[in-house]
């Protein structure tokens, strides 16, 4: 039987070098991660995604990689990883890994091999030109800080290929030799107890960029490869993809979405639909979230399923908007240059881009949990933490967790931290912390609790079809998802009014509140639900009406 049980799975996205630090370094470990797993229990989390934790000169958050099979010394030892992981799986918690398959850092042993000679078993590992490429600048990832996708290397006398950093050297993919060592790293980590991984920069990893001779090979099969290798291996691991490509390309990556076809990736984050968010959130119109979701490719199987979320730990990308739609985005959430980055995206935190007023902070988080999908957190975002925007391009979102009111936030004893806790304003760690709302039902914290909750209990959202309900007040996105018989209605108040829902209009009776803010009245008067401005309603329906 076919396992899916990220149909109805909570993810917890962290790095563990900014979570908790245990031993007083200033730098989070996987002890002080352990330490720290009740907090997510009480949250309701499923499923905990790690950032990189590898060995790493650490030039870009750990994803420059030099040893796949290790954990960065100063993140612990292998014997914490796995106390951590026996930890997880004690509450109940599947743990996902961050896999980094389309780059290596420039100091890992591969490439200092492969850079040292031409017959290094090594250098065909990499892309390599001994002319100058003429696409020296094309398909530069990183605008404004990345000159080219080539730099030339004076030890090895040749240019090599990087999609993005130049010192992360891309590995190519048409090498057999490199696409058996990837199934090697995932069947490491399955060993050890992972549920599987998420799979960076997919779109950049599935190409043959950069070489002079292309193999007669579909580069996509390397993900169905991986997909078989996983079945084999653990057969309830998934794989979750990092690709933001259009959706006419979707399909691609999920692969035959019926049990014995070519299967690929089972979750794709929805990036149309978090840029779509975003732009719905500044025109107080649920209009372009409605459009997103009837643009998602039609699935045809119980496998596909899309991942949604609201922030993570790059940056806020609006690739996919309109350049209009784009300025009208960082208009209302980055109206300053030094918030803004790489020409489409923003450096900010959640709660700091809807300015830090709890009632919208609130209603996304609803949306994130109500949605079609599988939802994806970024930590600190239960709290509405803040941000340090003096930090370098993406770091202002990767600040230390803020657990209490003390030095650092309670992340660490420690008199200088991997980076400085947000100290200053309302959603730094003095005023916004955990301590501060735990077993407060009103709190940001109480109220994600209780959504958490409410999406676990409810599989319809995870597992069922889904419609737009129509017909309700402008500003108001009405959802229900079917399952087995059961459905559940969500409704969500973009606007800053006060909104009368016609119960007539929702085709389902009766209707029972499952979740709404802490202090609302659940009950609807003469046929109508008050919604109060940025309000959120989950309601259980009885019989659907035919």
């Amino acid at each position: 039987m076919i396992d899916l049980w990220y149909k109805n799975a909570v993810v917890y996205c962290l790095d563990v070098e900014t979570f908790m630090d245990a031993d007083g370094d200033g730098v989070g470990d996987f002890r002080g991660l352990a330490d720290r797993l009740d907090h997510l229990e009480g949250l309701g989390v499923t499923t905990v995604w790690l950032n990189p934790f590898y060995p790493t000169p650490n030039r870009d958050n750990g994803y420059d990689v030099t040893d796949f099979y290790g954990i960065d010394p100063r993140l612990g030892s292998a014997g914490d990883f796995v106390v951590f992981l026996r930890a997880a799986r004690d509450r109940g918690m599947r743990v996902l890994v961050d896999l980094v398959a389309n780059h290596t850092s420039i100091d890992h042993p591969w490439f200092r091999s492969a850079r040292a000679s031409t017959d290094s078993p090594y250098r065909d590992w990499y892309v390599w030109s001994e002319e100058e490429p003429e696409d020296l600048t094309e398909g530069i990832i990183f605008p404004g800080v990345q000159e080219a996708v080539w730099t030339w290397d004076e030890t090895a006398q040749a240019w090599y290929l990087h999609r993005f950093y130049a010192h992360q050297a891309d590995l190519n993919i048409a090498n057999p030799a490199v696409r058996e060592e990837i199934l090697r790293i995932m069947g490491y980590w399955l060993e050890l107890g992972v549920s599987g991984f998420r799979v960076d920069a997919v779109p950049f990893l599935v190409e043959y960029k950069g070489l002079k001779e292309e193999p007669d090979r579909e580069p996509l099969l390397l993900l169905s490869e991986m997909r078989d290798f996983l079945s084999w291996r653990r057969a309830e691991a998934i794989l979750l993809a990092e690709a933001n490509v259009e959706r006419d390309r979707a399909p691609l990556y999920f692969g035959g979405r019926a049990f014995g076809e070519d299967e690929r990736m089972q979750l794709l984050f929805d990036f149309p639909l978090n840029q779509a968010l975003w732009l719905a959130f500044v025109r107080h119109d649920p209009a372009p979230v409605v459009a997103a979701l009837r643009s998602r490719p039609e699935e045809d199987g119980l496998q596909a399923q899309w991942a949604v979320f609201l922030r993570n730990h790059d940056e806020l990308s609006l690739d996919k908007l309109g350049e209009a739609e784009r300025e009208e985005v960082f208009a209302a959430c980055a109206p300053d240059e030094g918030m803004r980055l790489y020409d489409r995206g923003i450096r900010r935190r959640l709660a700091p881009m809807l300015g830090g007023d709890a009632r919208r902070v609130a209603l996304a988080q609803s949306l994130l949990f109500a949605l079609p999908g599988t939802p994806v957190m970024w930590y600190g975002d239960e709290i509405g933490m803040g941000e340090d925007l003096d930090l370098p391009e993406r770091d202002p979102v990767r600040t230390p967790m803020q657990w209490s009111d003390e030095p650092h936030g309670g992340f660490s004893d420690a008199a200088e931290t991997v980076r400085p806790a947000v100290a200053e304003g309302p959603l730094g760690y003095h005023e916004t912390n955990v301590t501060a709302q735990e077993g407060r039902p009103a709190s940001l914290l109480g109220q994600v609790q209780a959504l958490v909750r409410a999406r676990r209990a409810c599989p319809a959202i995870g597992w069922g079809s889904w419609r737009v309900i129509e017909g309700l007040p402008e500003g108001v996105l009405g959802l229900a998802c079917a399952w087995r018989g059961s459905e559940v209605v969500t409704l969500h108040n973009f606007t800053d009014r006060d909104v009368q829902v016609p119960l007539s209009e929702l085709g389902t009776e009766p209707l029972a509140q499952i979740v709404g803010p802490p202090d609302t009245e659940p009950g609807p008067v003469d046929g109508h639900l008050a919604l109060r401005p940025y309000d959120y309603r989950w309601l259980r329906a009885g019989r659907t009406r035919k």
